[in-house]
């Protein structure tokens, strides 16, 4: 009974109704869900764990954010047992807590493990996912563009989907990128350029980085558009018909391998240094998420030169005008330059999606669809 209307829960949709405990009940199921994944990465770091990553954060805080989590799940939890509010809901978030606890919690003792093994971004997952929901979940409810969009809207759990694969491949996504690079673009290298570029002042690399990859991206977007092999790839992303923060997570993932490797090729070939490209990947993940989400956000003259979410939105647009524009990723410039900026006498589109609704929903079926499609 718990699981089927736990399974009910995750197939519905809509606004979840306040005064009955379903906002609390479902923020303690999601923290206790990653609290319970939190400590099987802990126990299994070396399959779990994302080995770039494990460099770069501090597991004491990664400590401190799990243990209050599941005070917050626990305590949400029982609050609502005790006040009778979806009792099934909080007796579900409860007992995953206590397994996380059982399970050694964030106690649990880390130690040496071998760093080349096969693994599955388990962590990546968890870190983004809660980072995500509450940055732009919190954008979203203090400007939205749609007000009465729920934060569980139609197809959520499809892009769900495309969330969690794309981030528990993460693996083979490097993998597979890295090794197409280096195979391709390794005879490009050249010492001098890359000690040039080195030598530039961080401001100036940085921006030179972005603009170097944004014309990548904005030449790999536009095939993506105009060949039709292409399109089918990318018709998987441009089927979502609600924009918010996870609606850019809606992506095949040979897309994001080739999309990836065409942009990071000149960035390895130029050799930018290691703070340039870090602070690049940083802006690249917000304005991916940023610029898909519900949010009433522009930018005035300057959204002739940054890319915002009304710019993107656009994109995204089944309206007539709409159609095969605006494809840059960070600098909206380029648009304008090459002549494919949006041009509408209206603030934002009506509609979304792929024009004639032909890509069907699910992952799986998303995931075969380009090799499928008759049209």
């Amino acid at each position: 009974m718990l699981l089927e209307k736990i399974n009910q829960l995750g197939e519905s949709h809509g606004h979840l109704r306040r005064g009955t405990g379903m906002v609390s009940g479902v923020v303690a199921l999601t923290l206790a869900l990653l609290c319970f994944l939190g400590v099987l990465a802990f126990h299994f770091p070396q399959y779990l764990t994302t080995p770039q990553l494990r460099k770069s954060y501090d597991v004491q805080t990664l400590r401190s954010v799990m243990y209050w989590a599941m005070v917050i799940a626990g305590s949400t939890a029982l609050l609502n047992v005790v006040f009778g509010r979806v009792r099934w809901l909080s007796f579900a978030a409860f007992t995953l807590v206590a397994l996380t606890l059982a399970l050694g919690g964030h106690k649990v003792p880390v130690n040496d493990f071998p760093d080349h093994t096969p693994y599955i971004g388990l962590d990546w997952f968890i870190l983004d996912l809660l980072g995500s929901t509450l940055i732009f979940i919190f954008i979203e409810k203090l400007f939205p563009l749609r007000r009465q969009q729920p934060v569980f809207r139609a197809e959520w759990q499809c892009d769900l989907h495309h969330f969690i694969v794309n981030h528990m491949v993460v693996g083979f996504i490097l993998l597979a990128t890295n090794l197409l690079v280096h195979q391709l673009f390794g005879w490009a290298v050249k010492d001098g350029v890359q000690a040039w570029v080195q030598d530039l002042p961080f401001p100036v690399a940085l921006f030179l980085i972005v603009l170097v990859a944004d014309l990548v991206q904005y030449w790999t977007h536009r095939a993506y558009h105009e060949v039709p092999a292409l399109w089918r790839l990318h018709a998987v992303h441009h089927s979502v018909k609600s924009m918010d923060w996870l609606a850019g997570s809606r992506q095949h993932i040979l897309e994001l391998v080739l999309t990836r490797t065409l942009v990071l090729a000149p960035i390895f070939v130029l050799g930018f240094s290691k703070e340039v490209i870090d602070t690049y990947i940083v802006i690249v993940g917000f304005q991916a998420v940023f610029n898909h989400a519900n949010v009433d956000v522009r930018l005035g003259p300057l959204g002739y030169l940054l890319v915002t979410p009304n710019f993107h939105h656009w994109h995204h647009s089944q309206d007539q005008e709409a159609l095969d524009r605006n494809y840059a990723a960070h600098f909206a410039f380029l648009d304008h330059l090459f002549g494919t900026a949006v041009k509408a006498d209206r603030k934002w589109p009506r509609d979304y999606g792929v024009l004639g609704d032909y890509v069907p929903v699910g992952f799986w079926k998303q995931l075969k669809f380009p090799f499928t499609w008759k049209g």
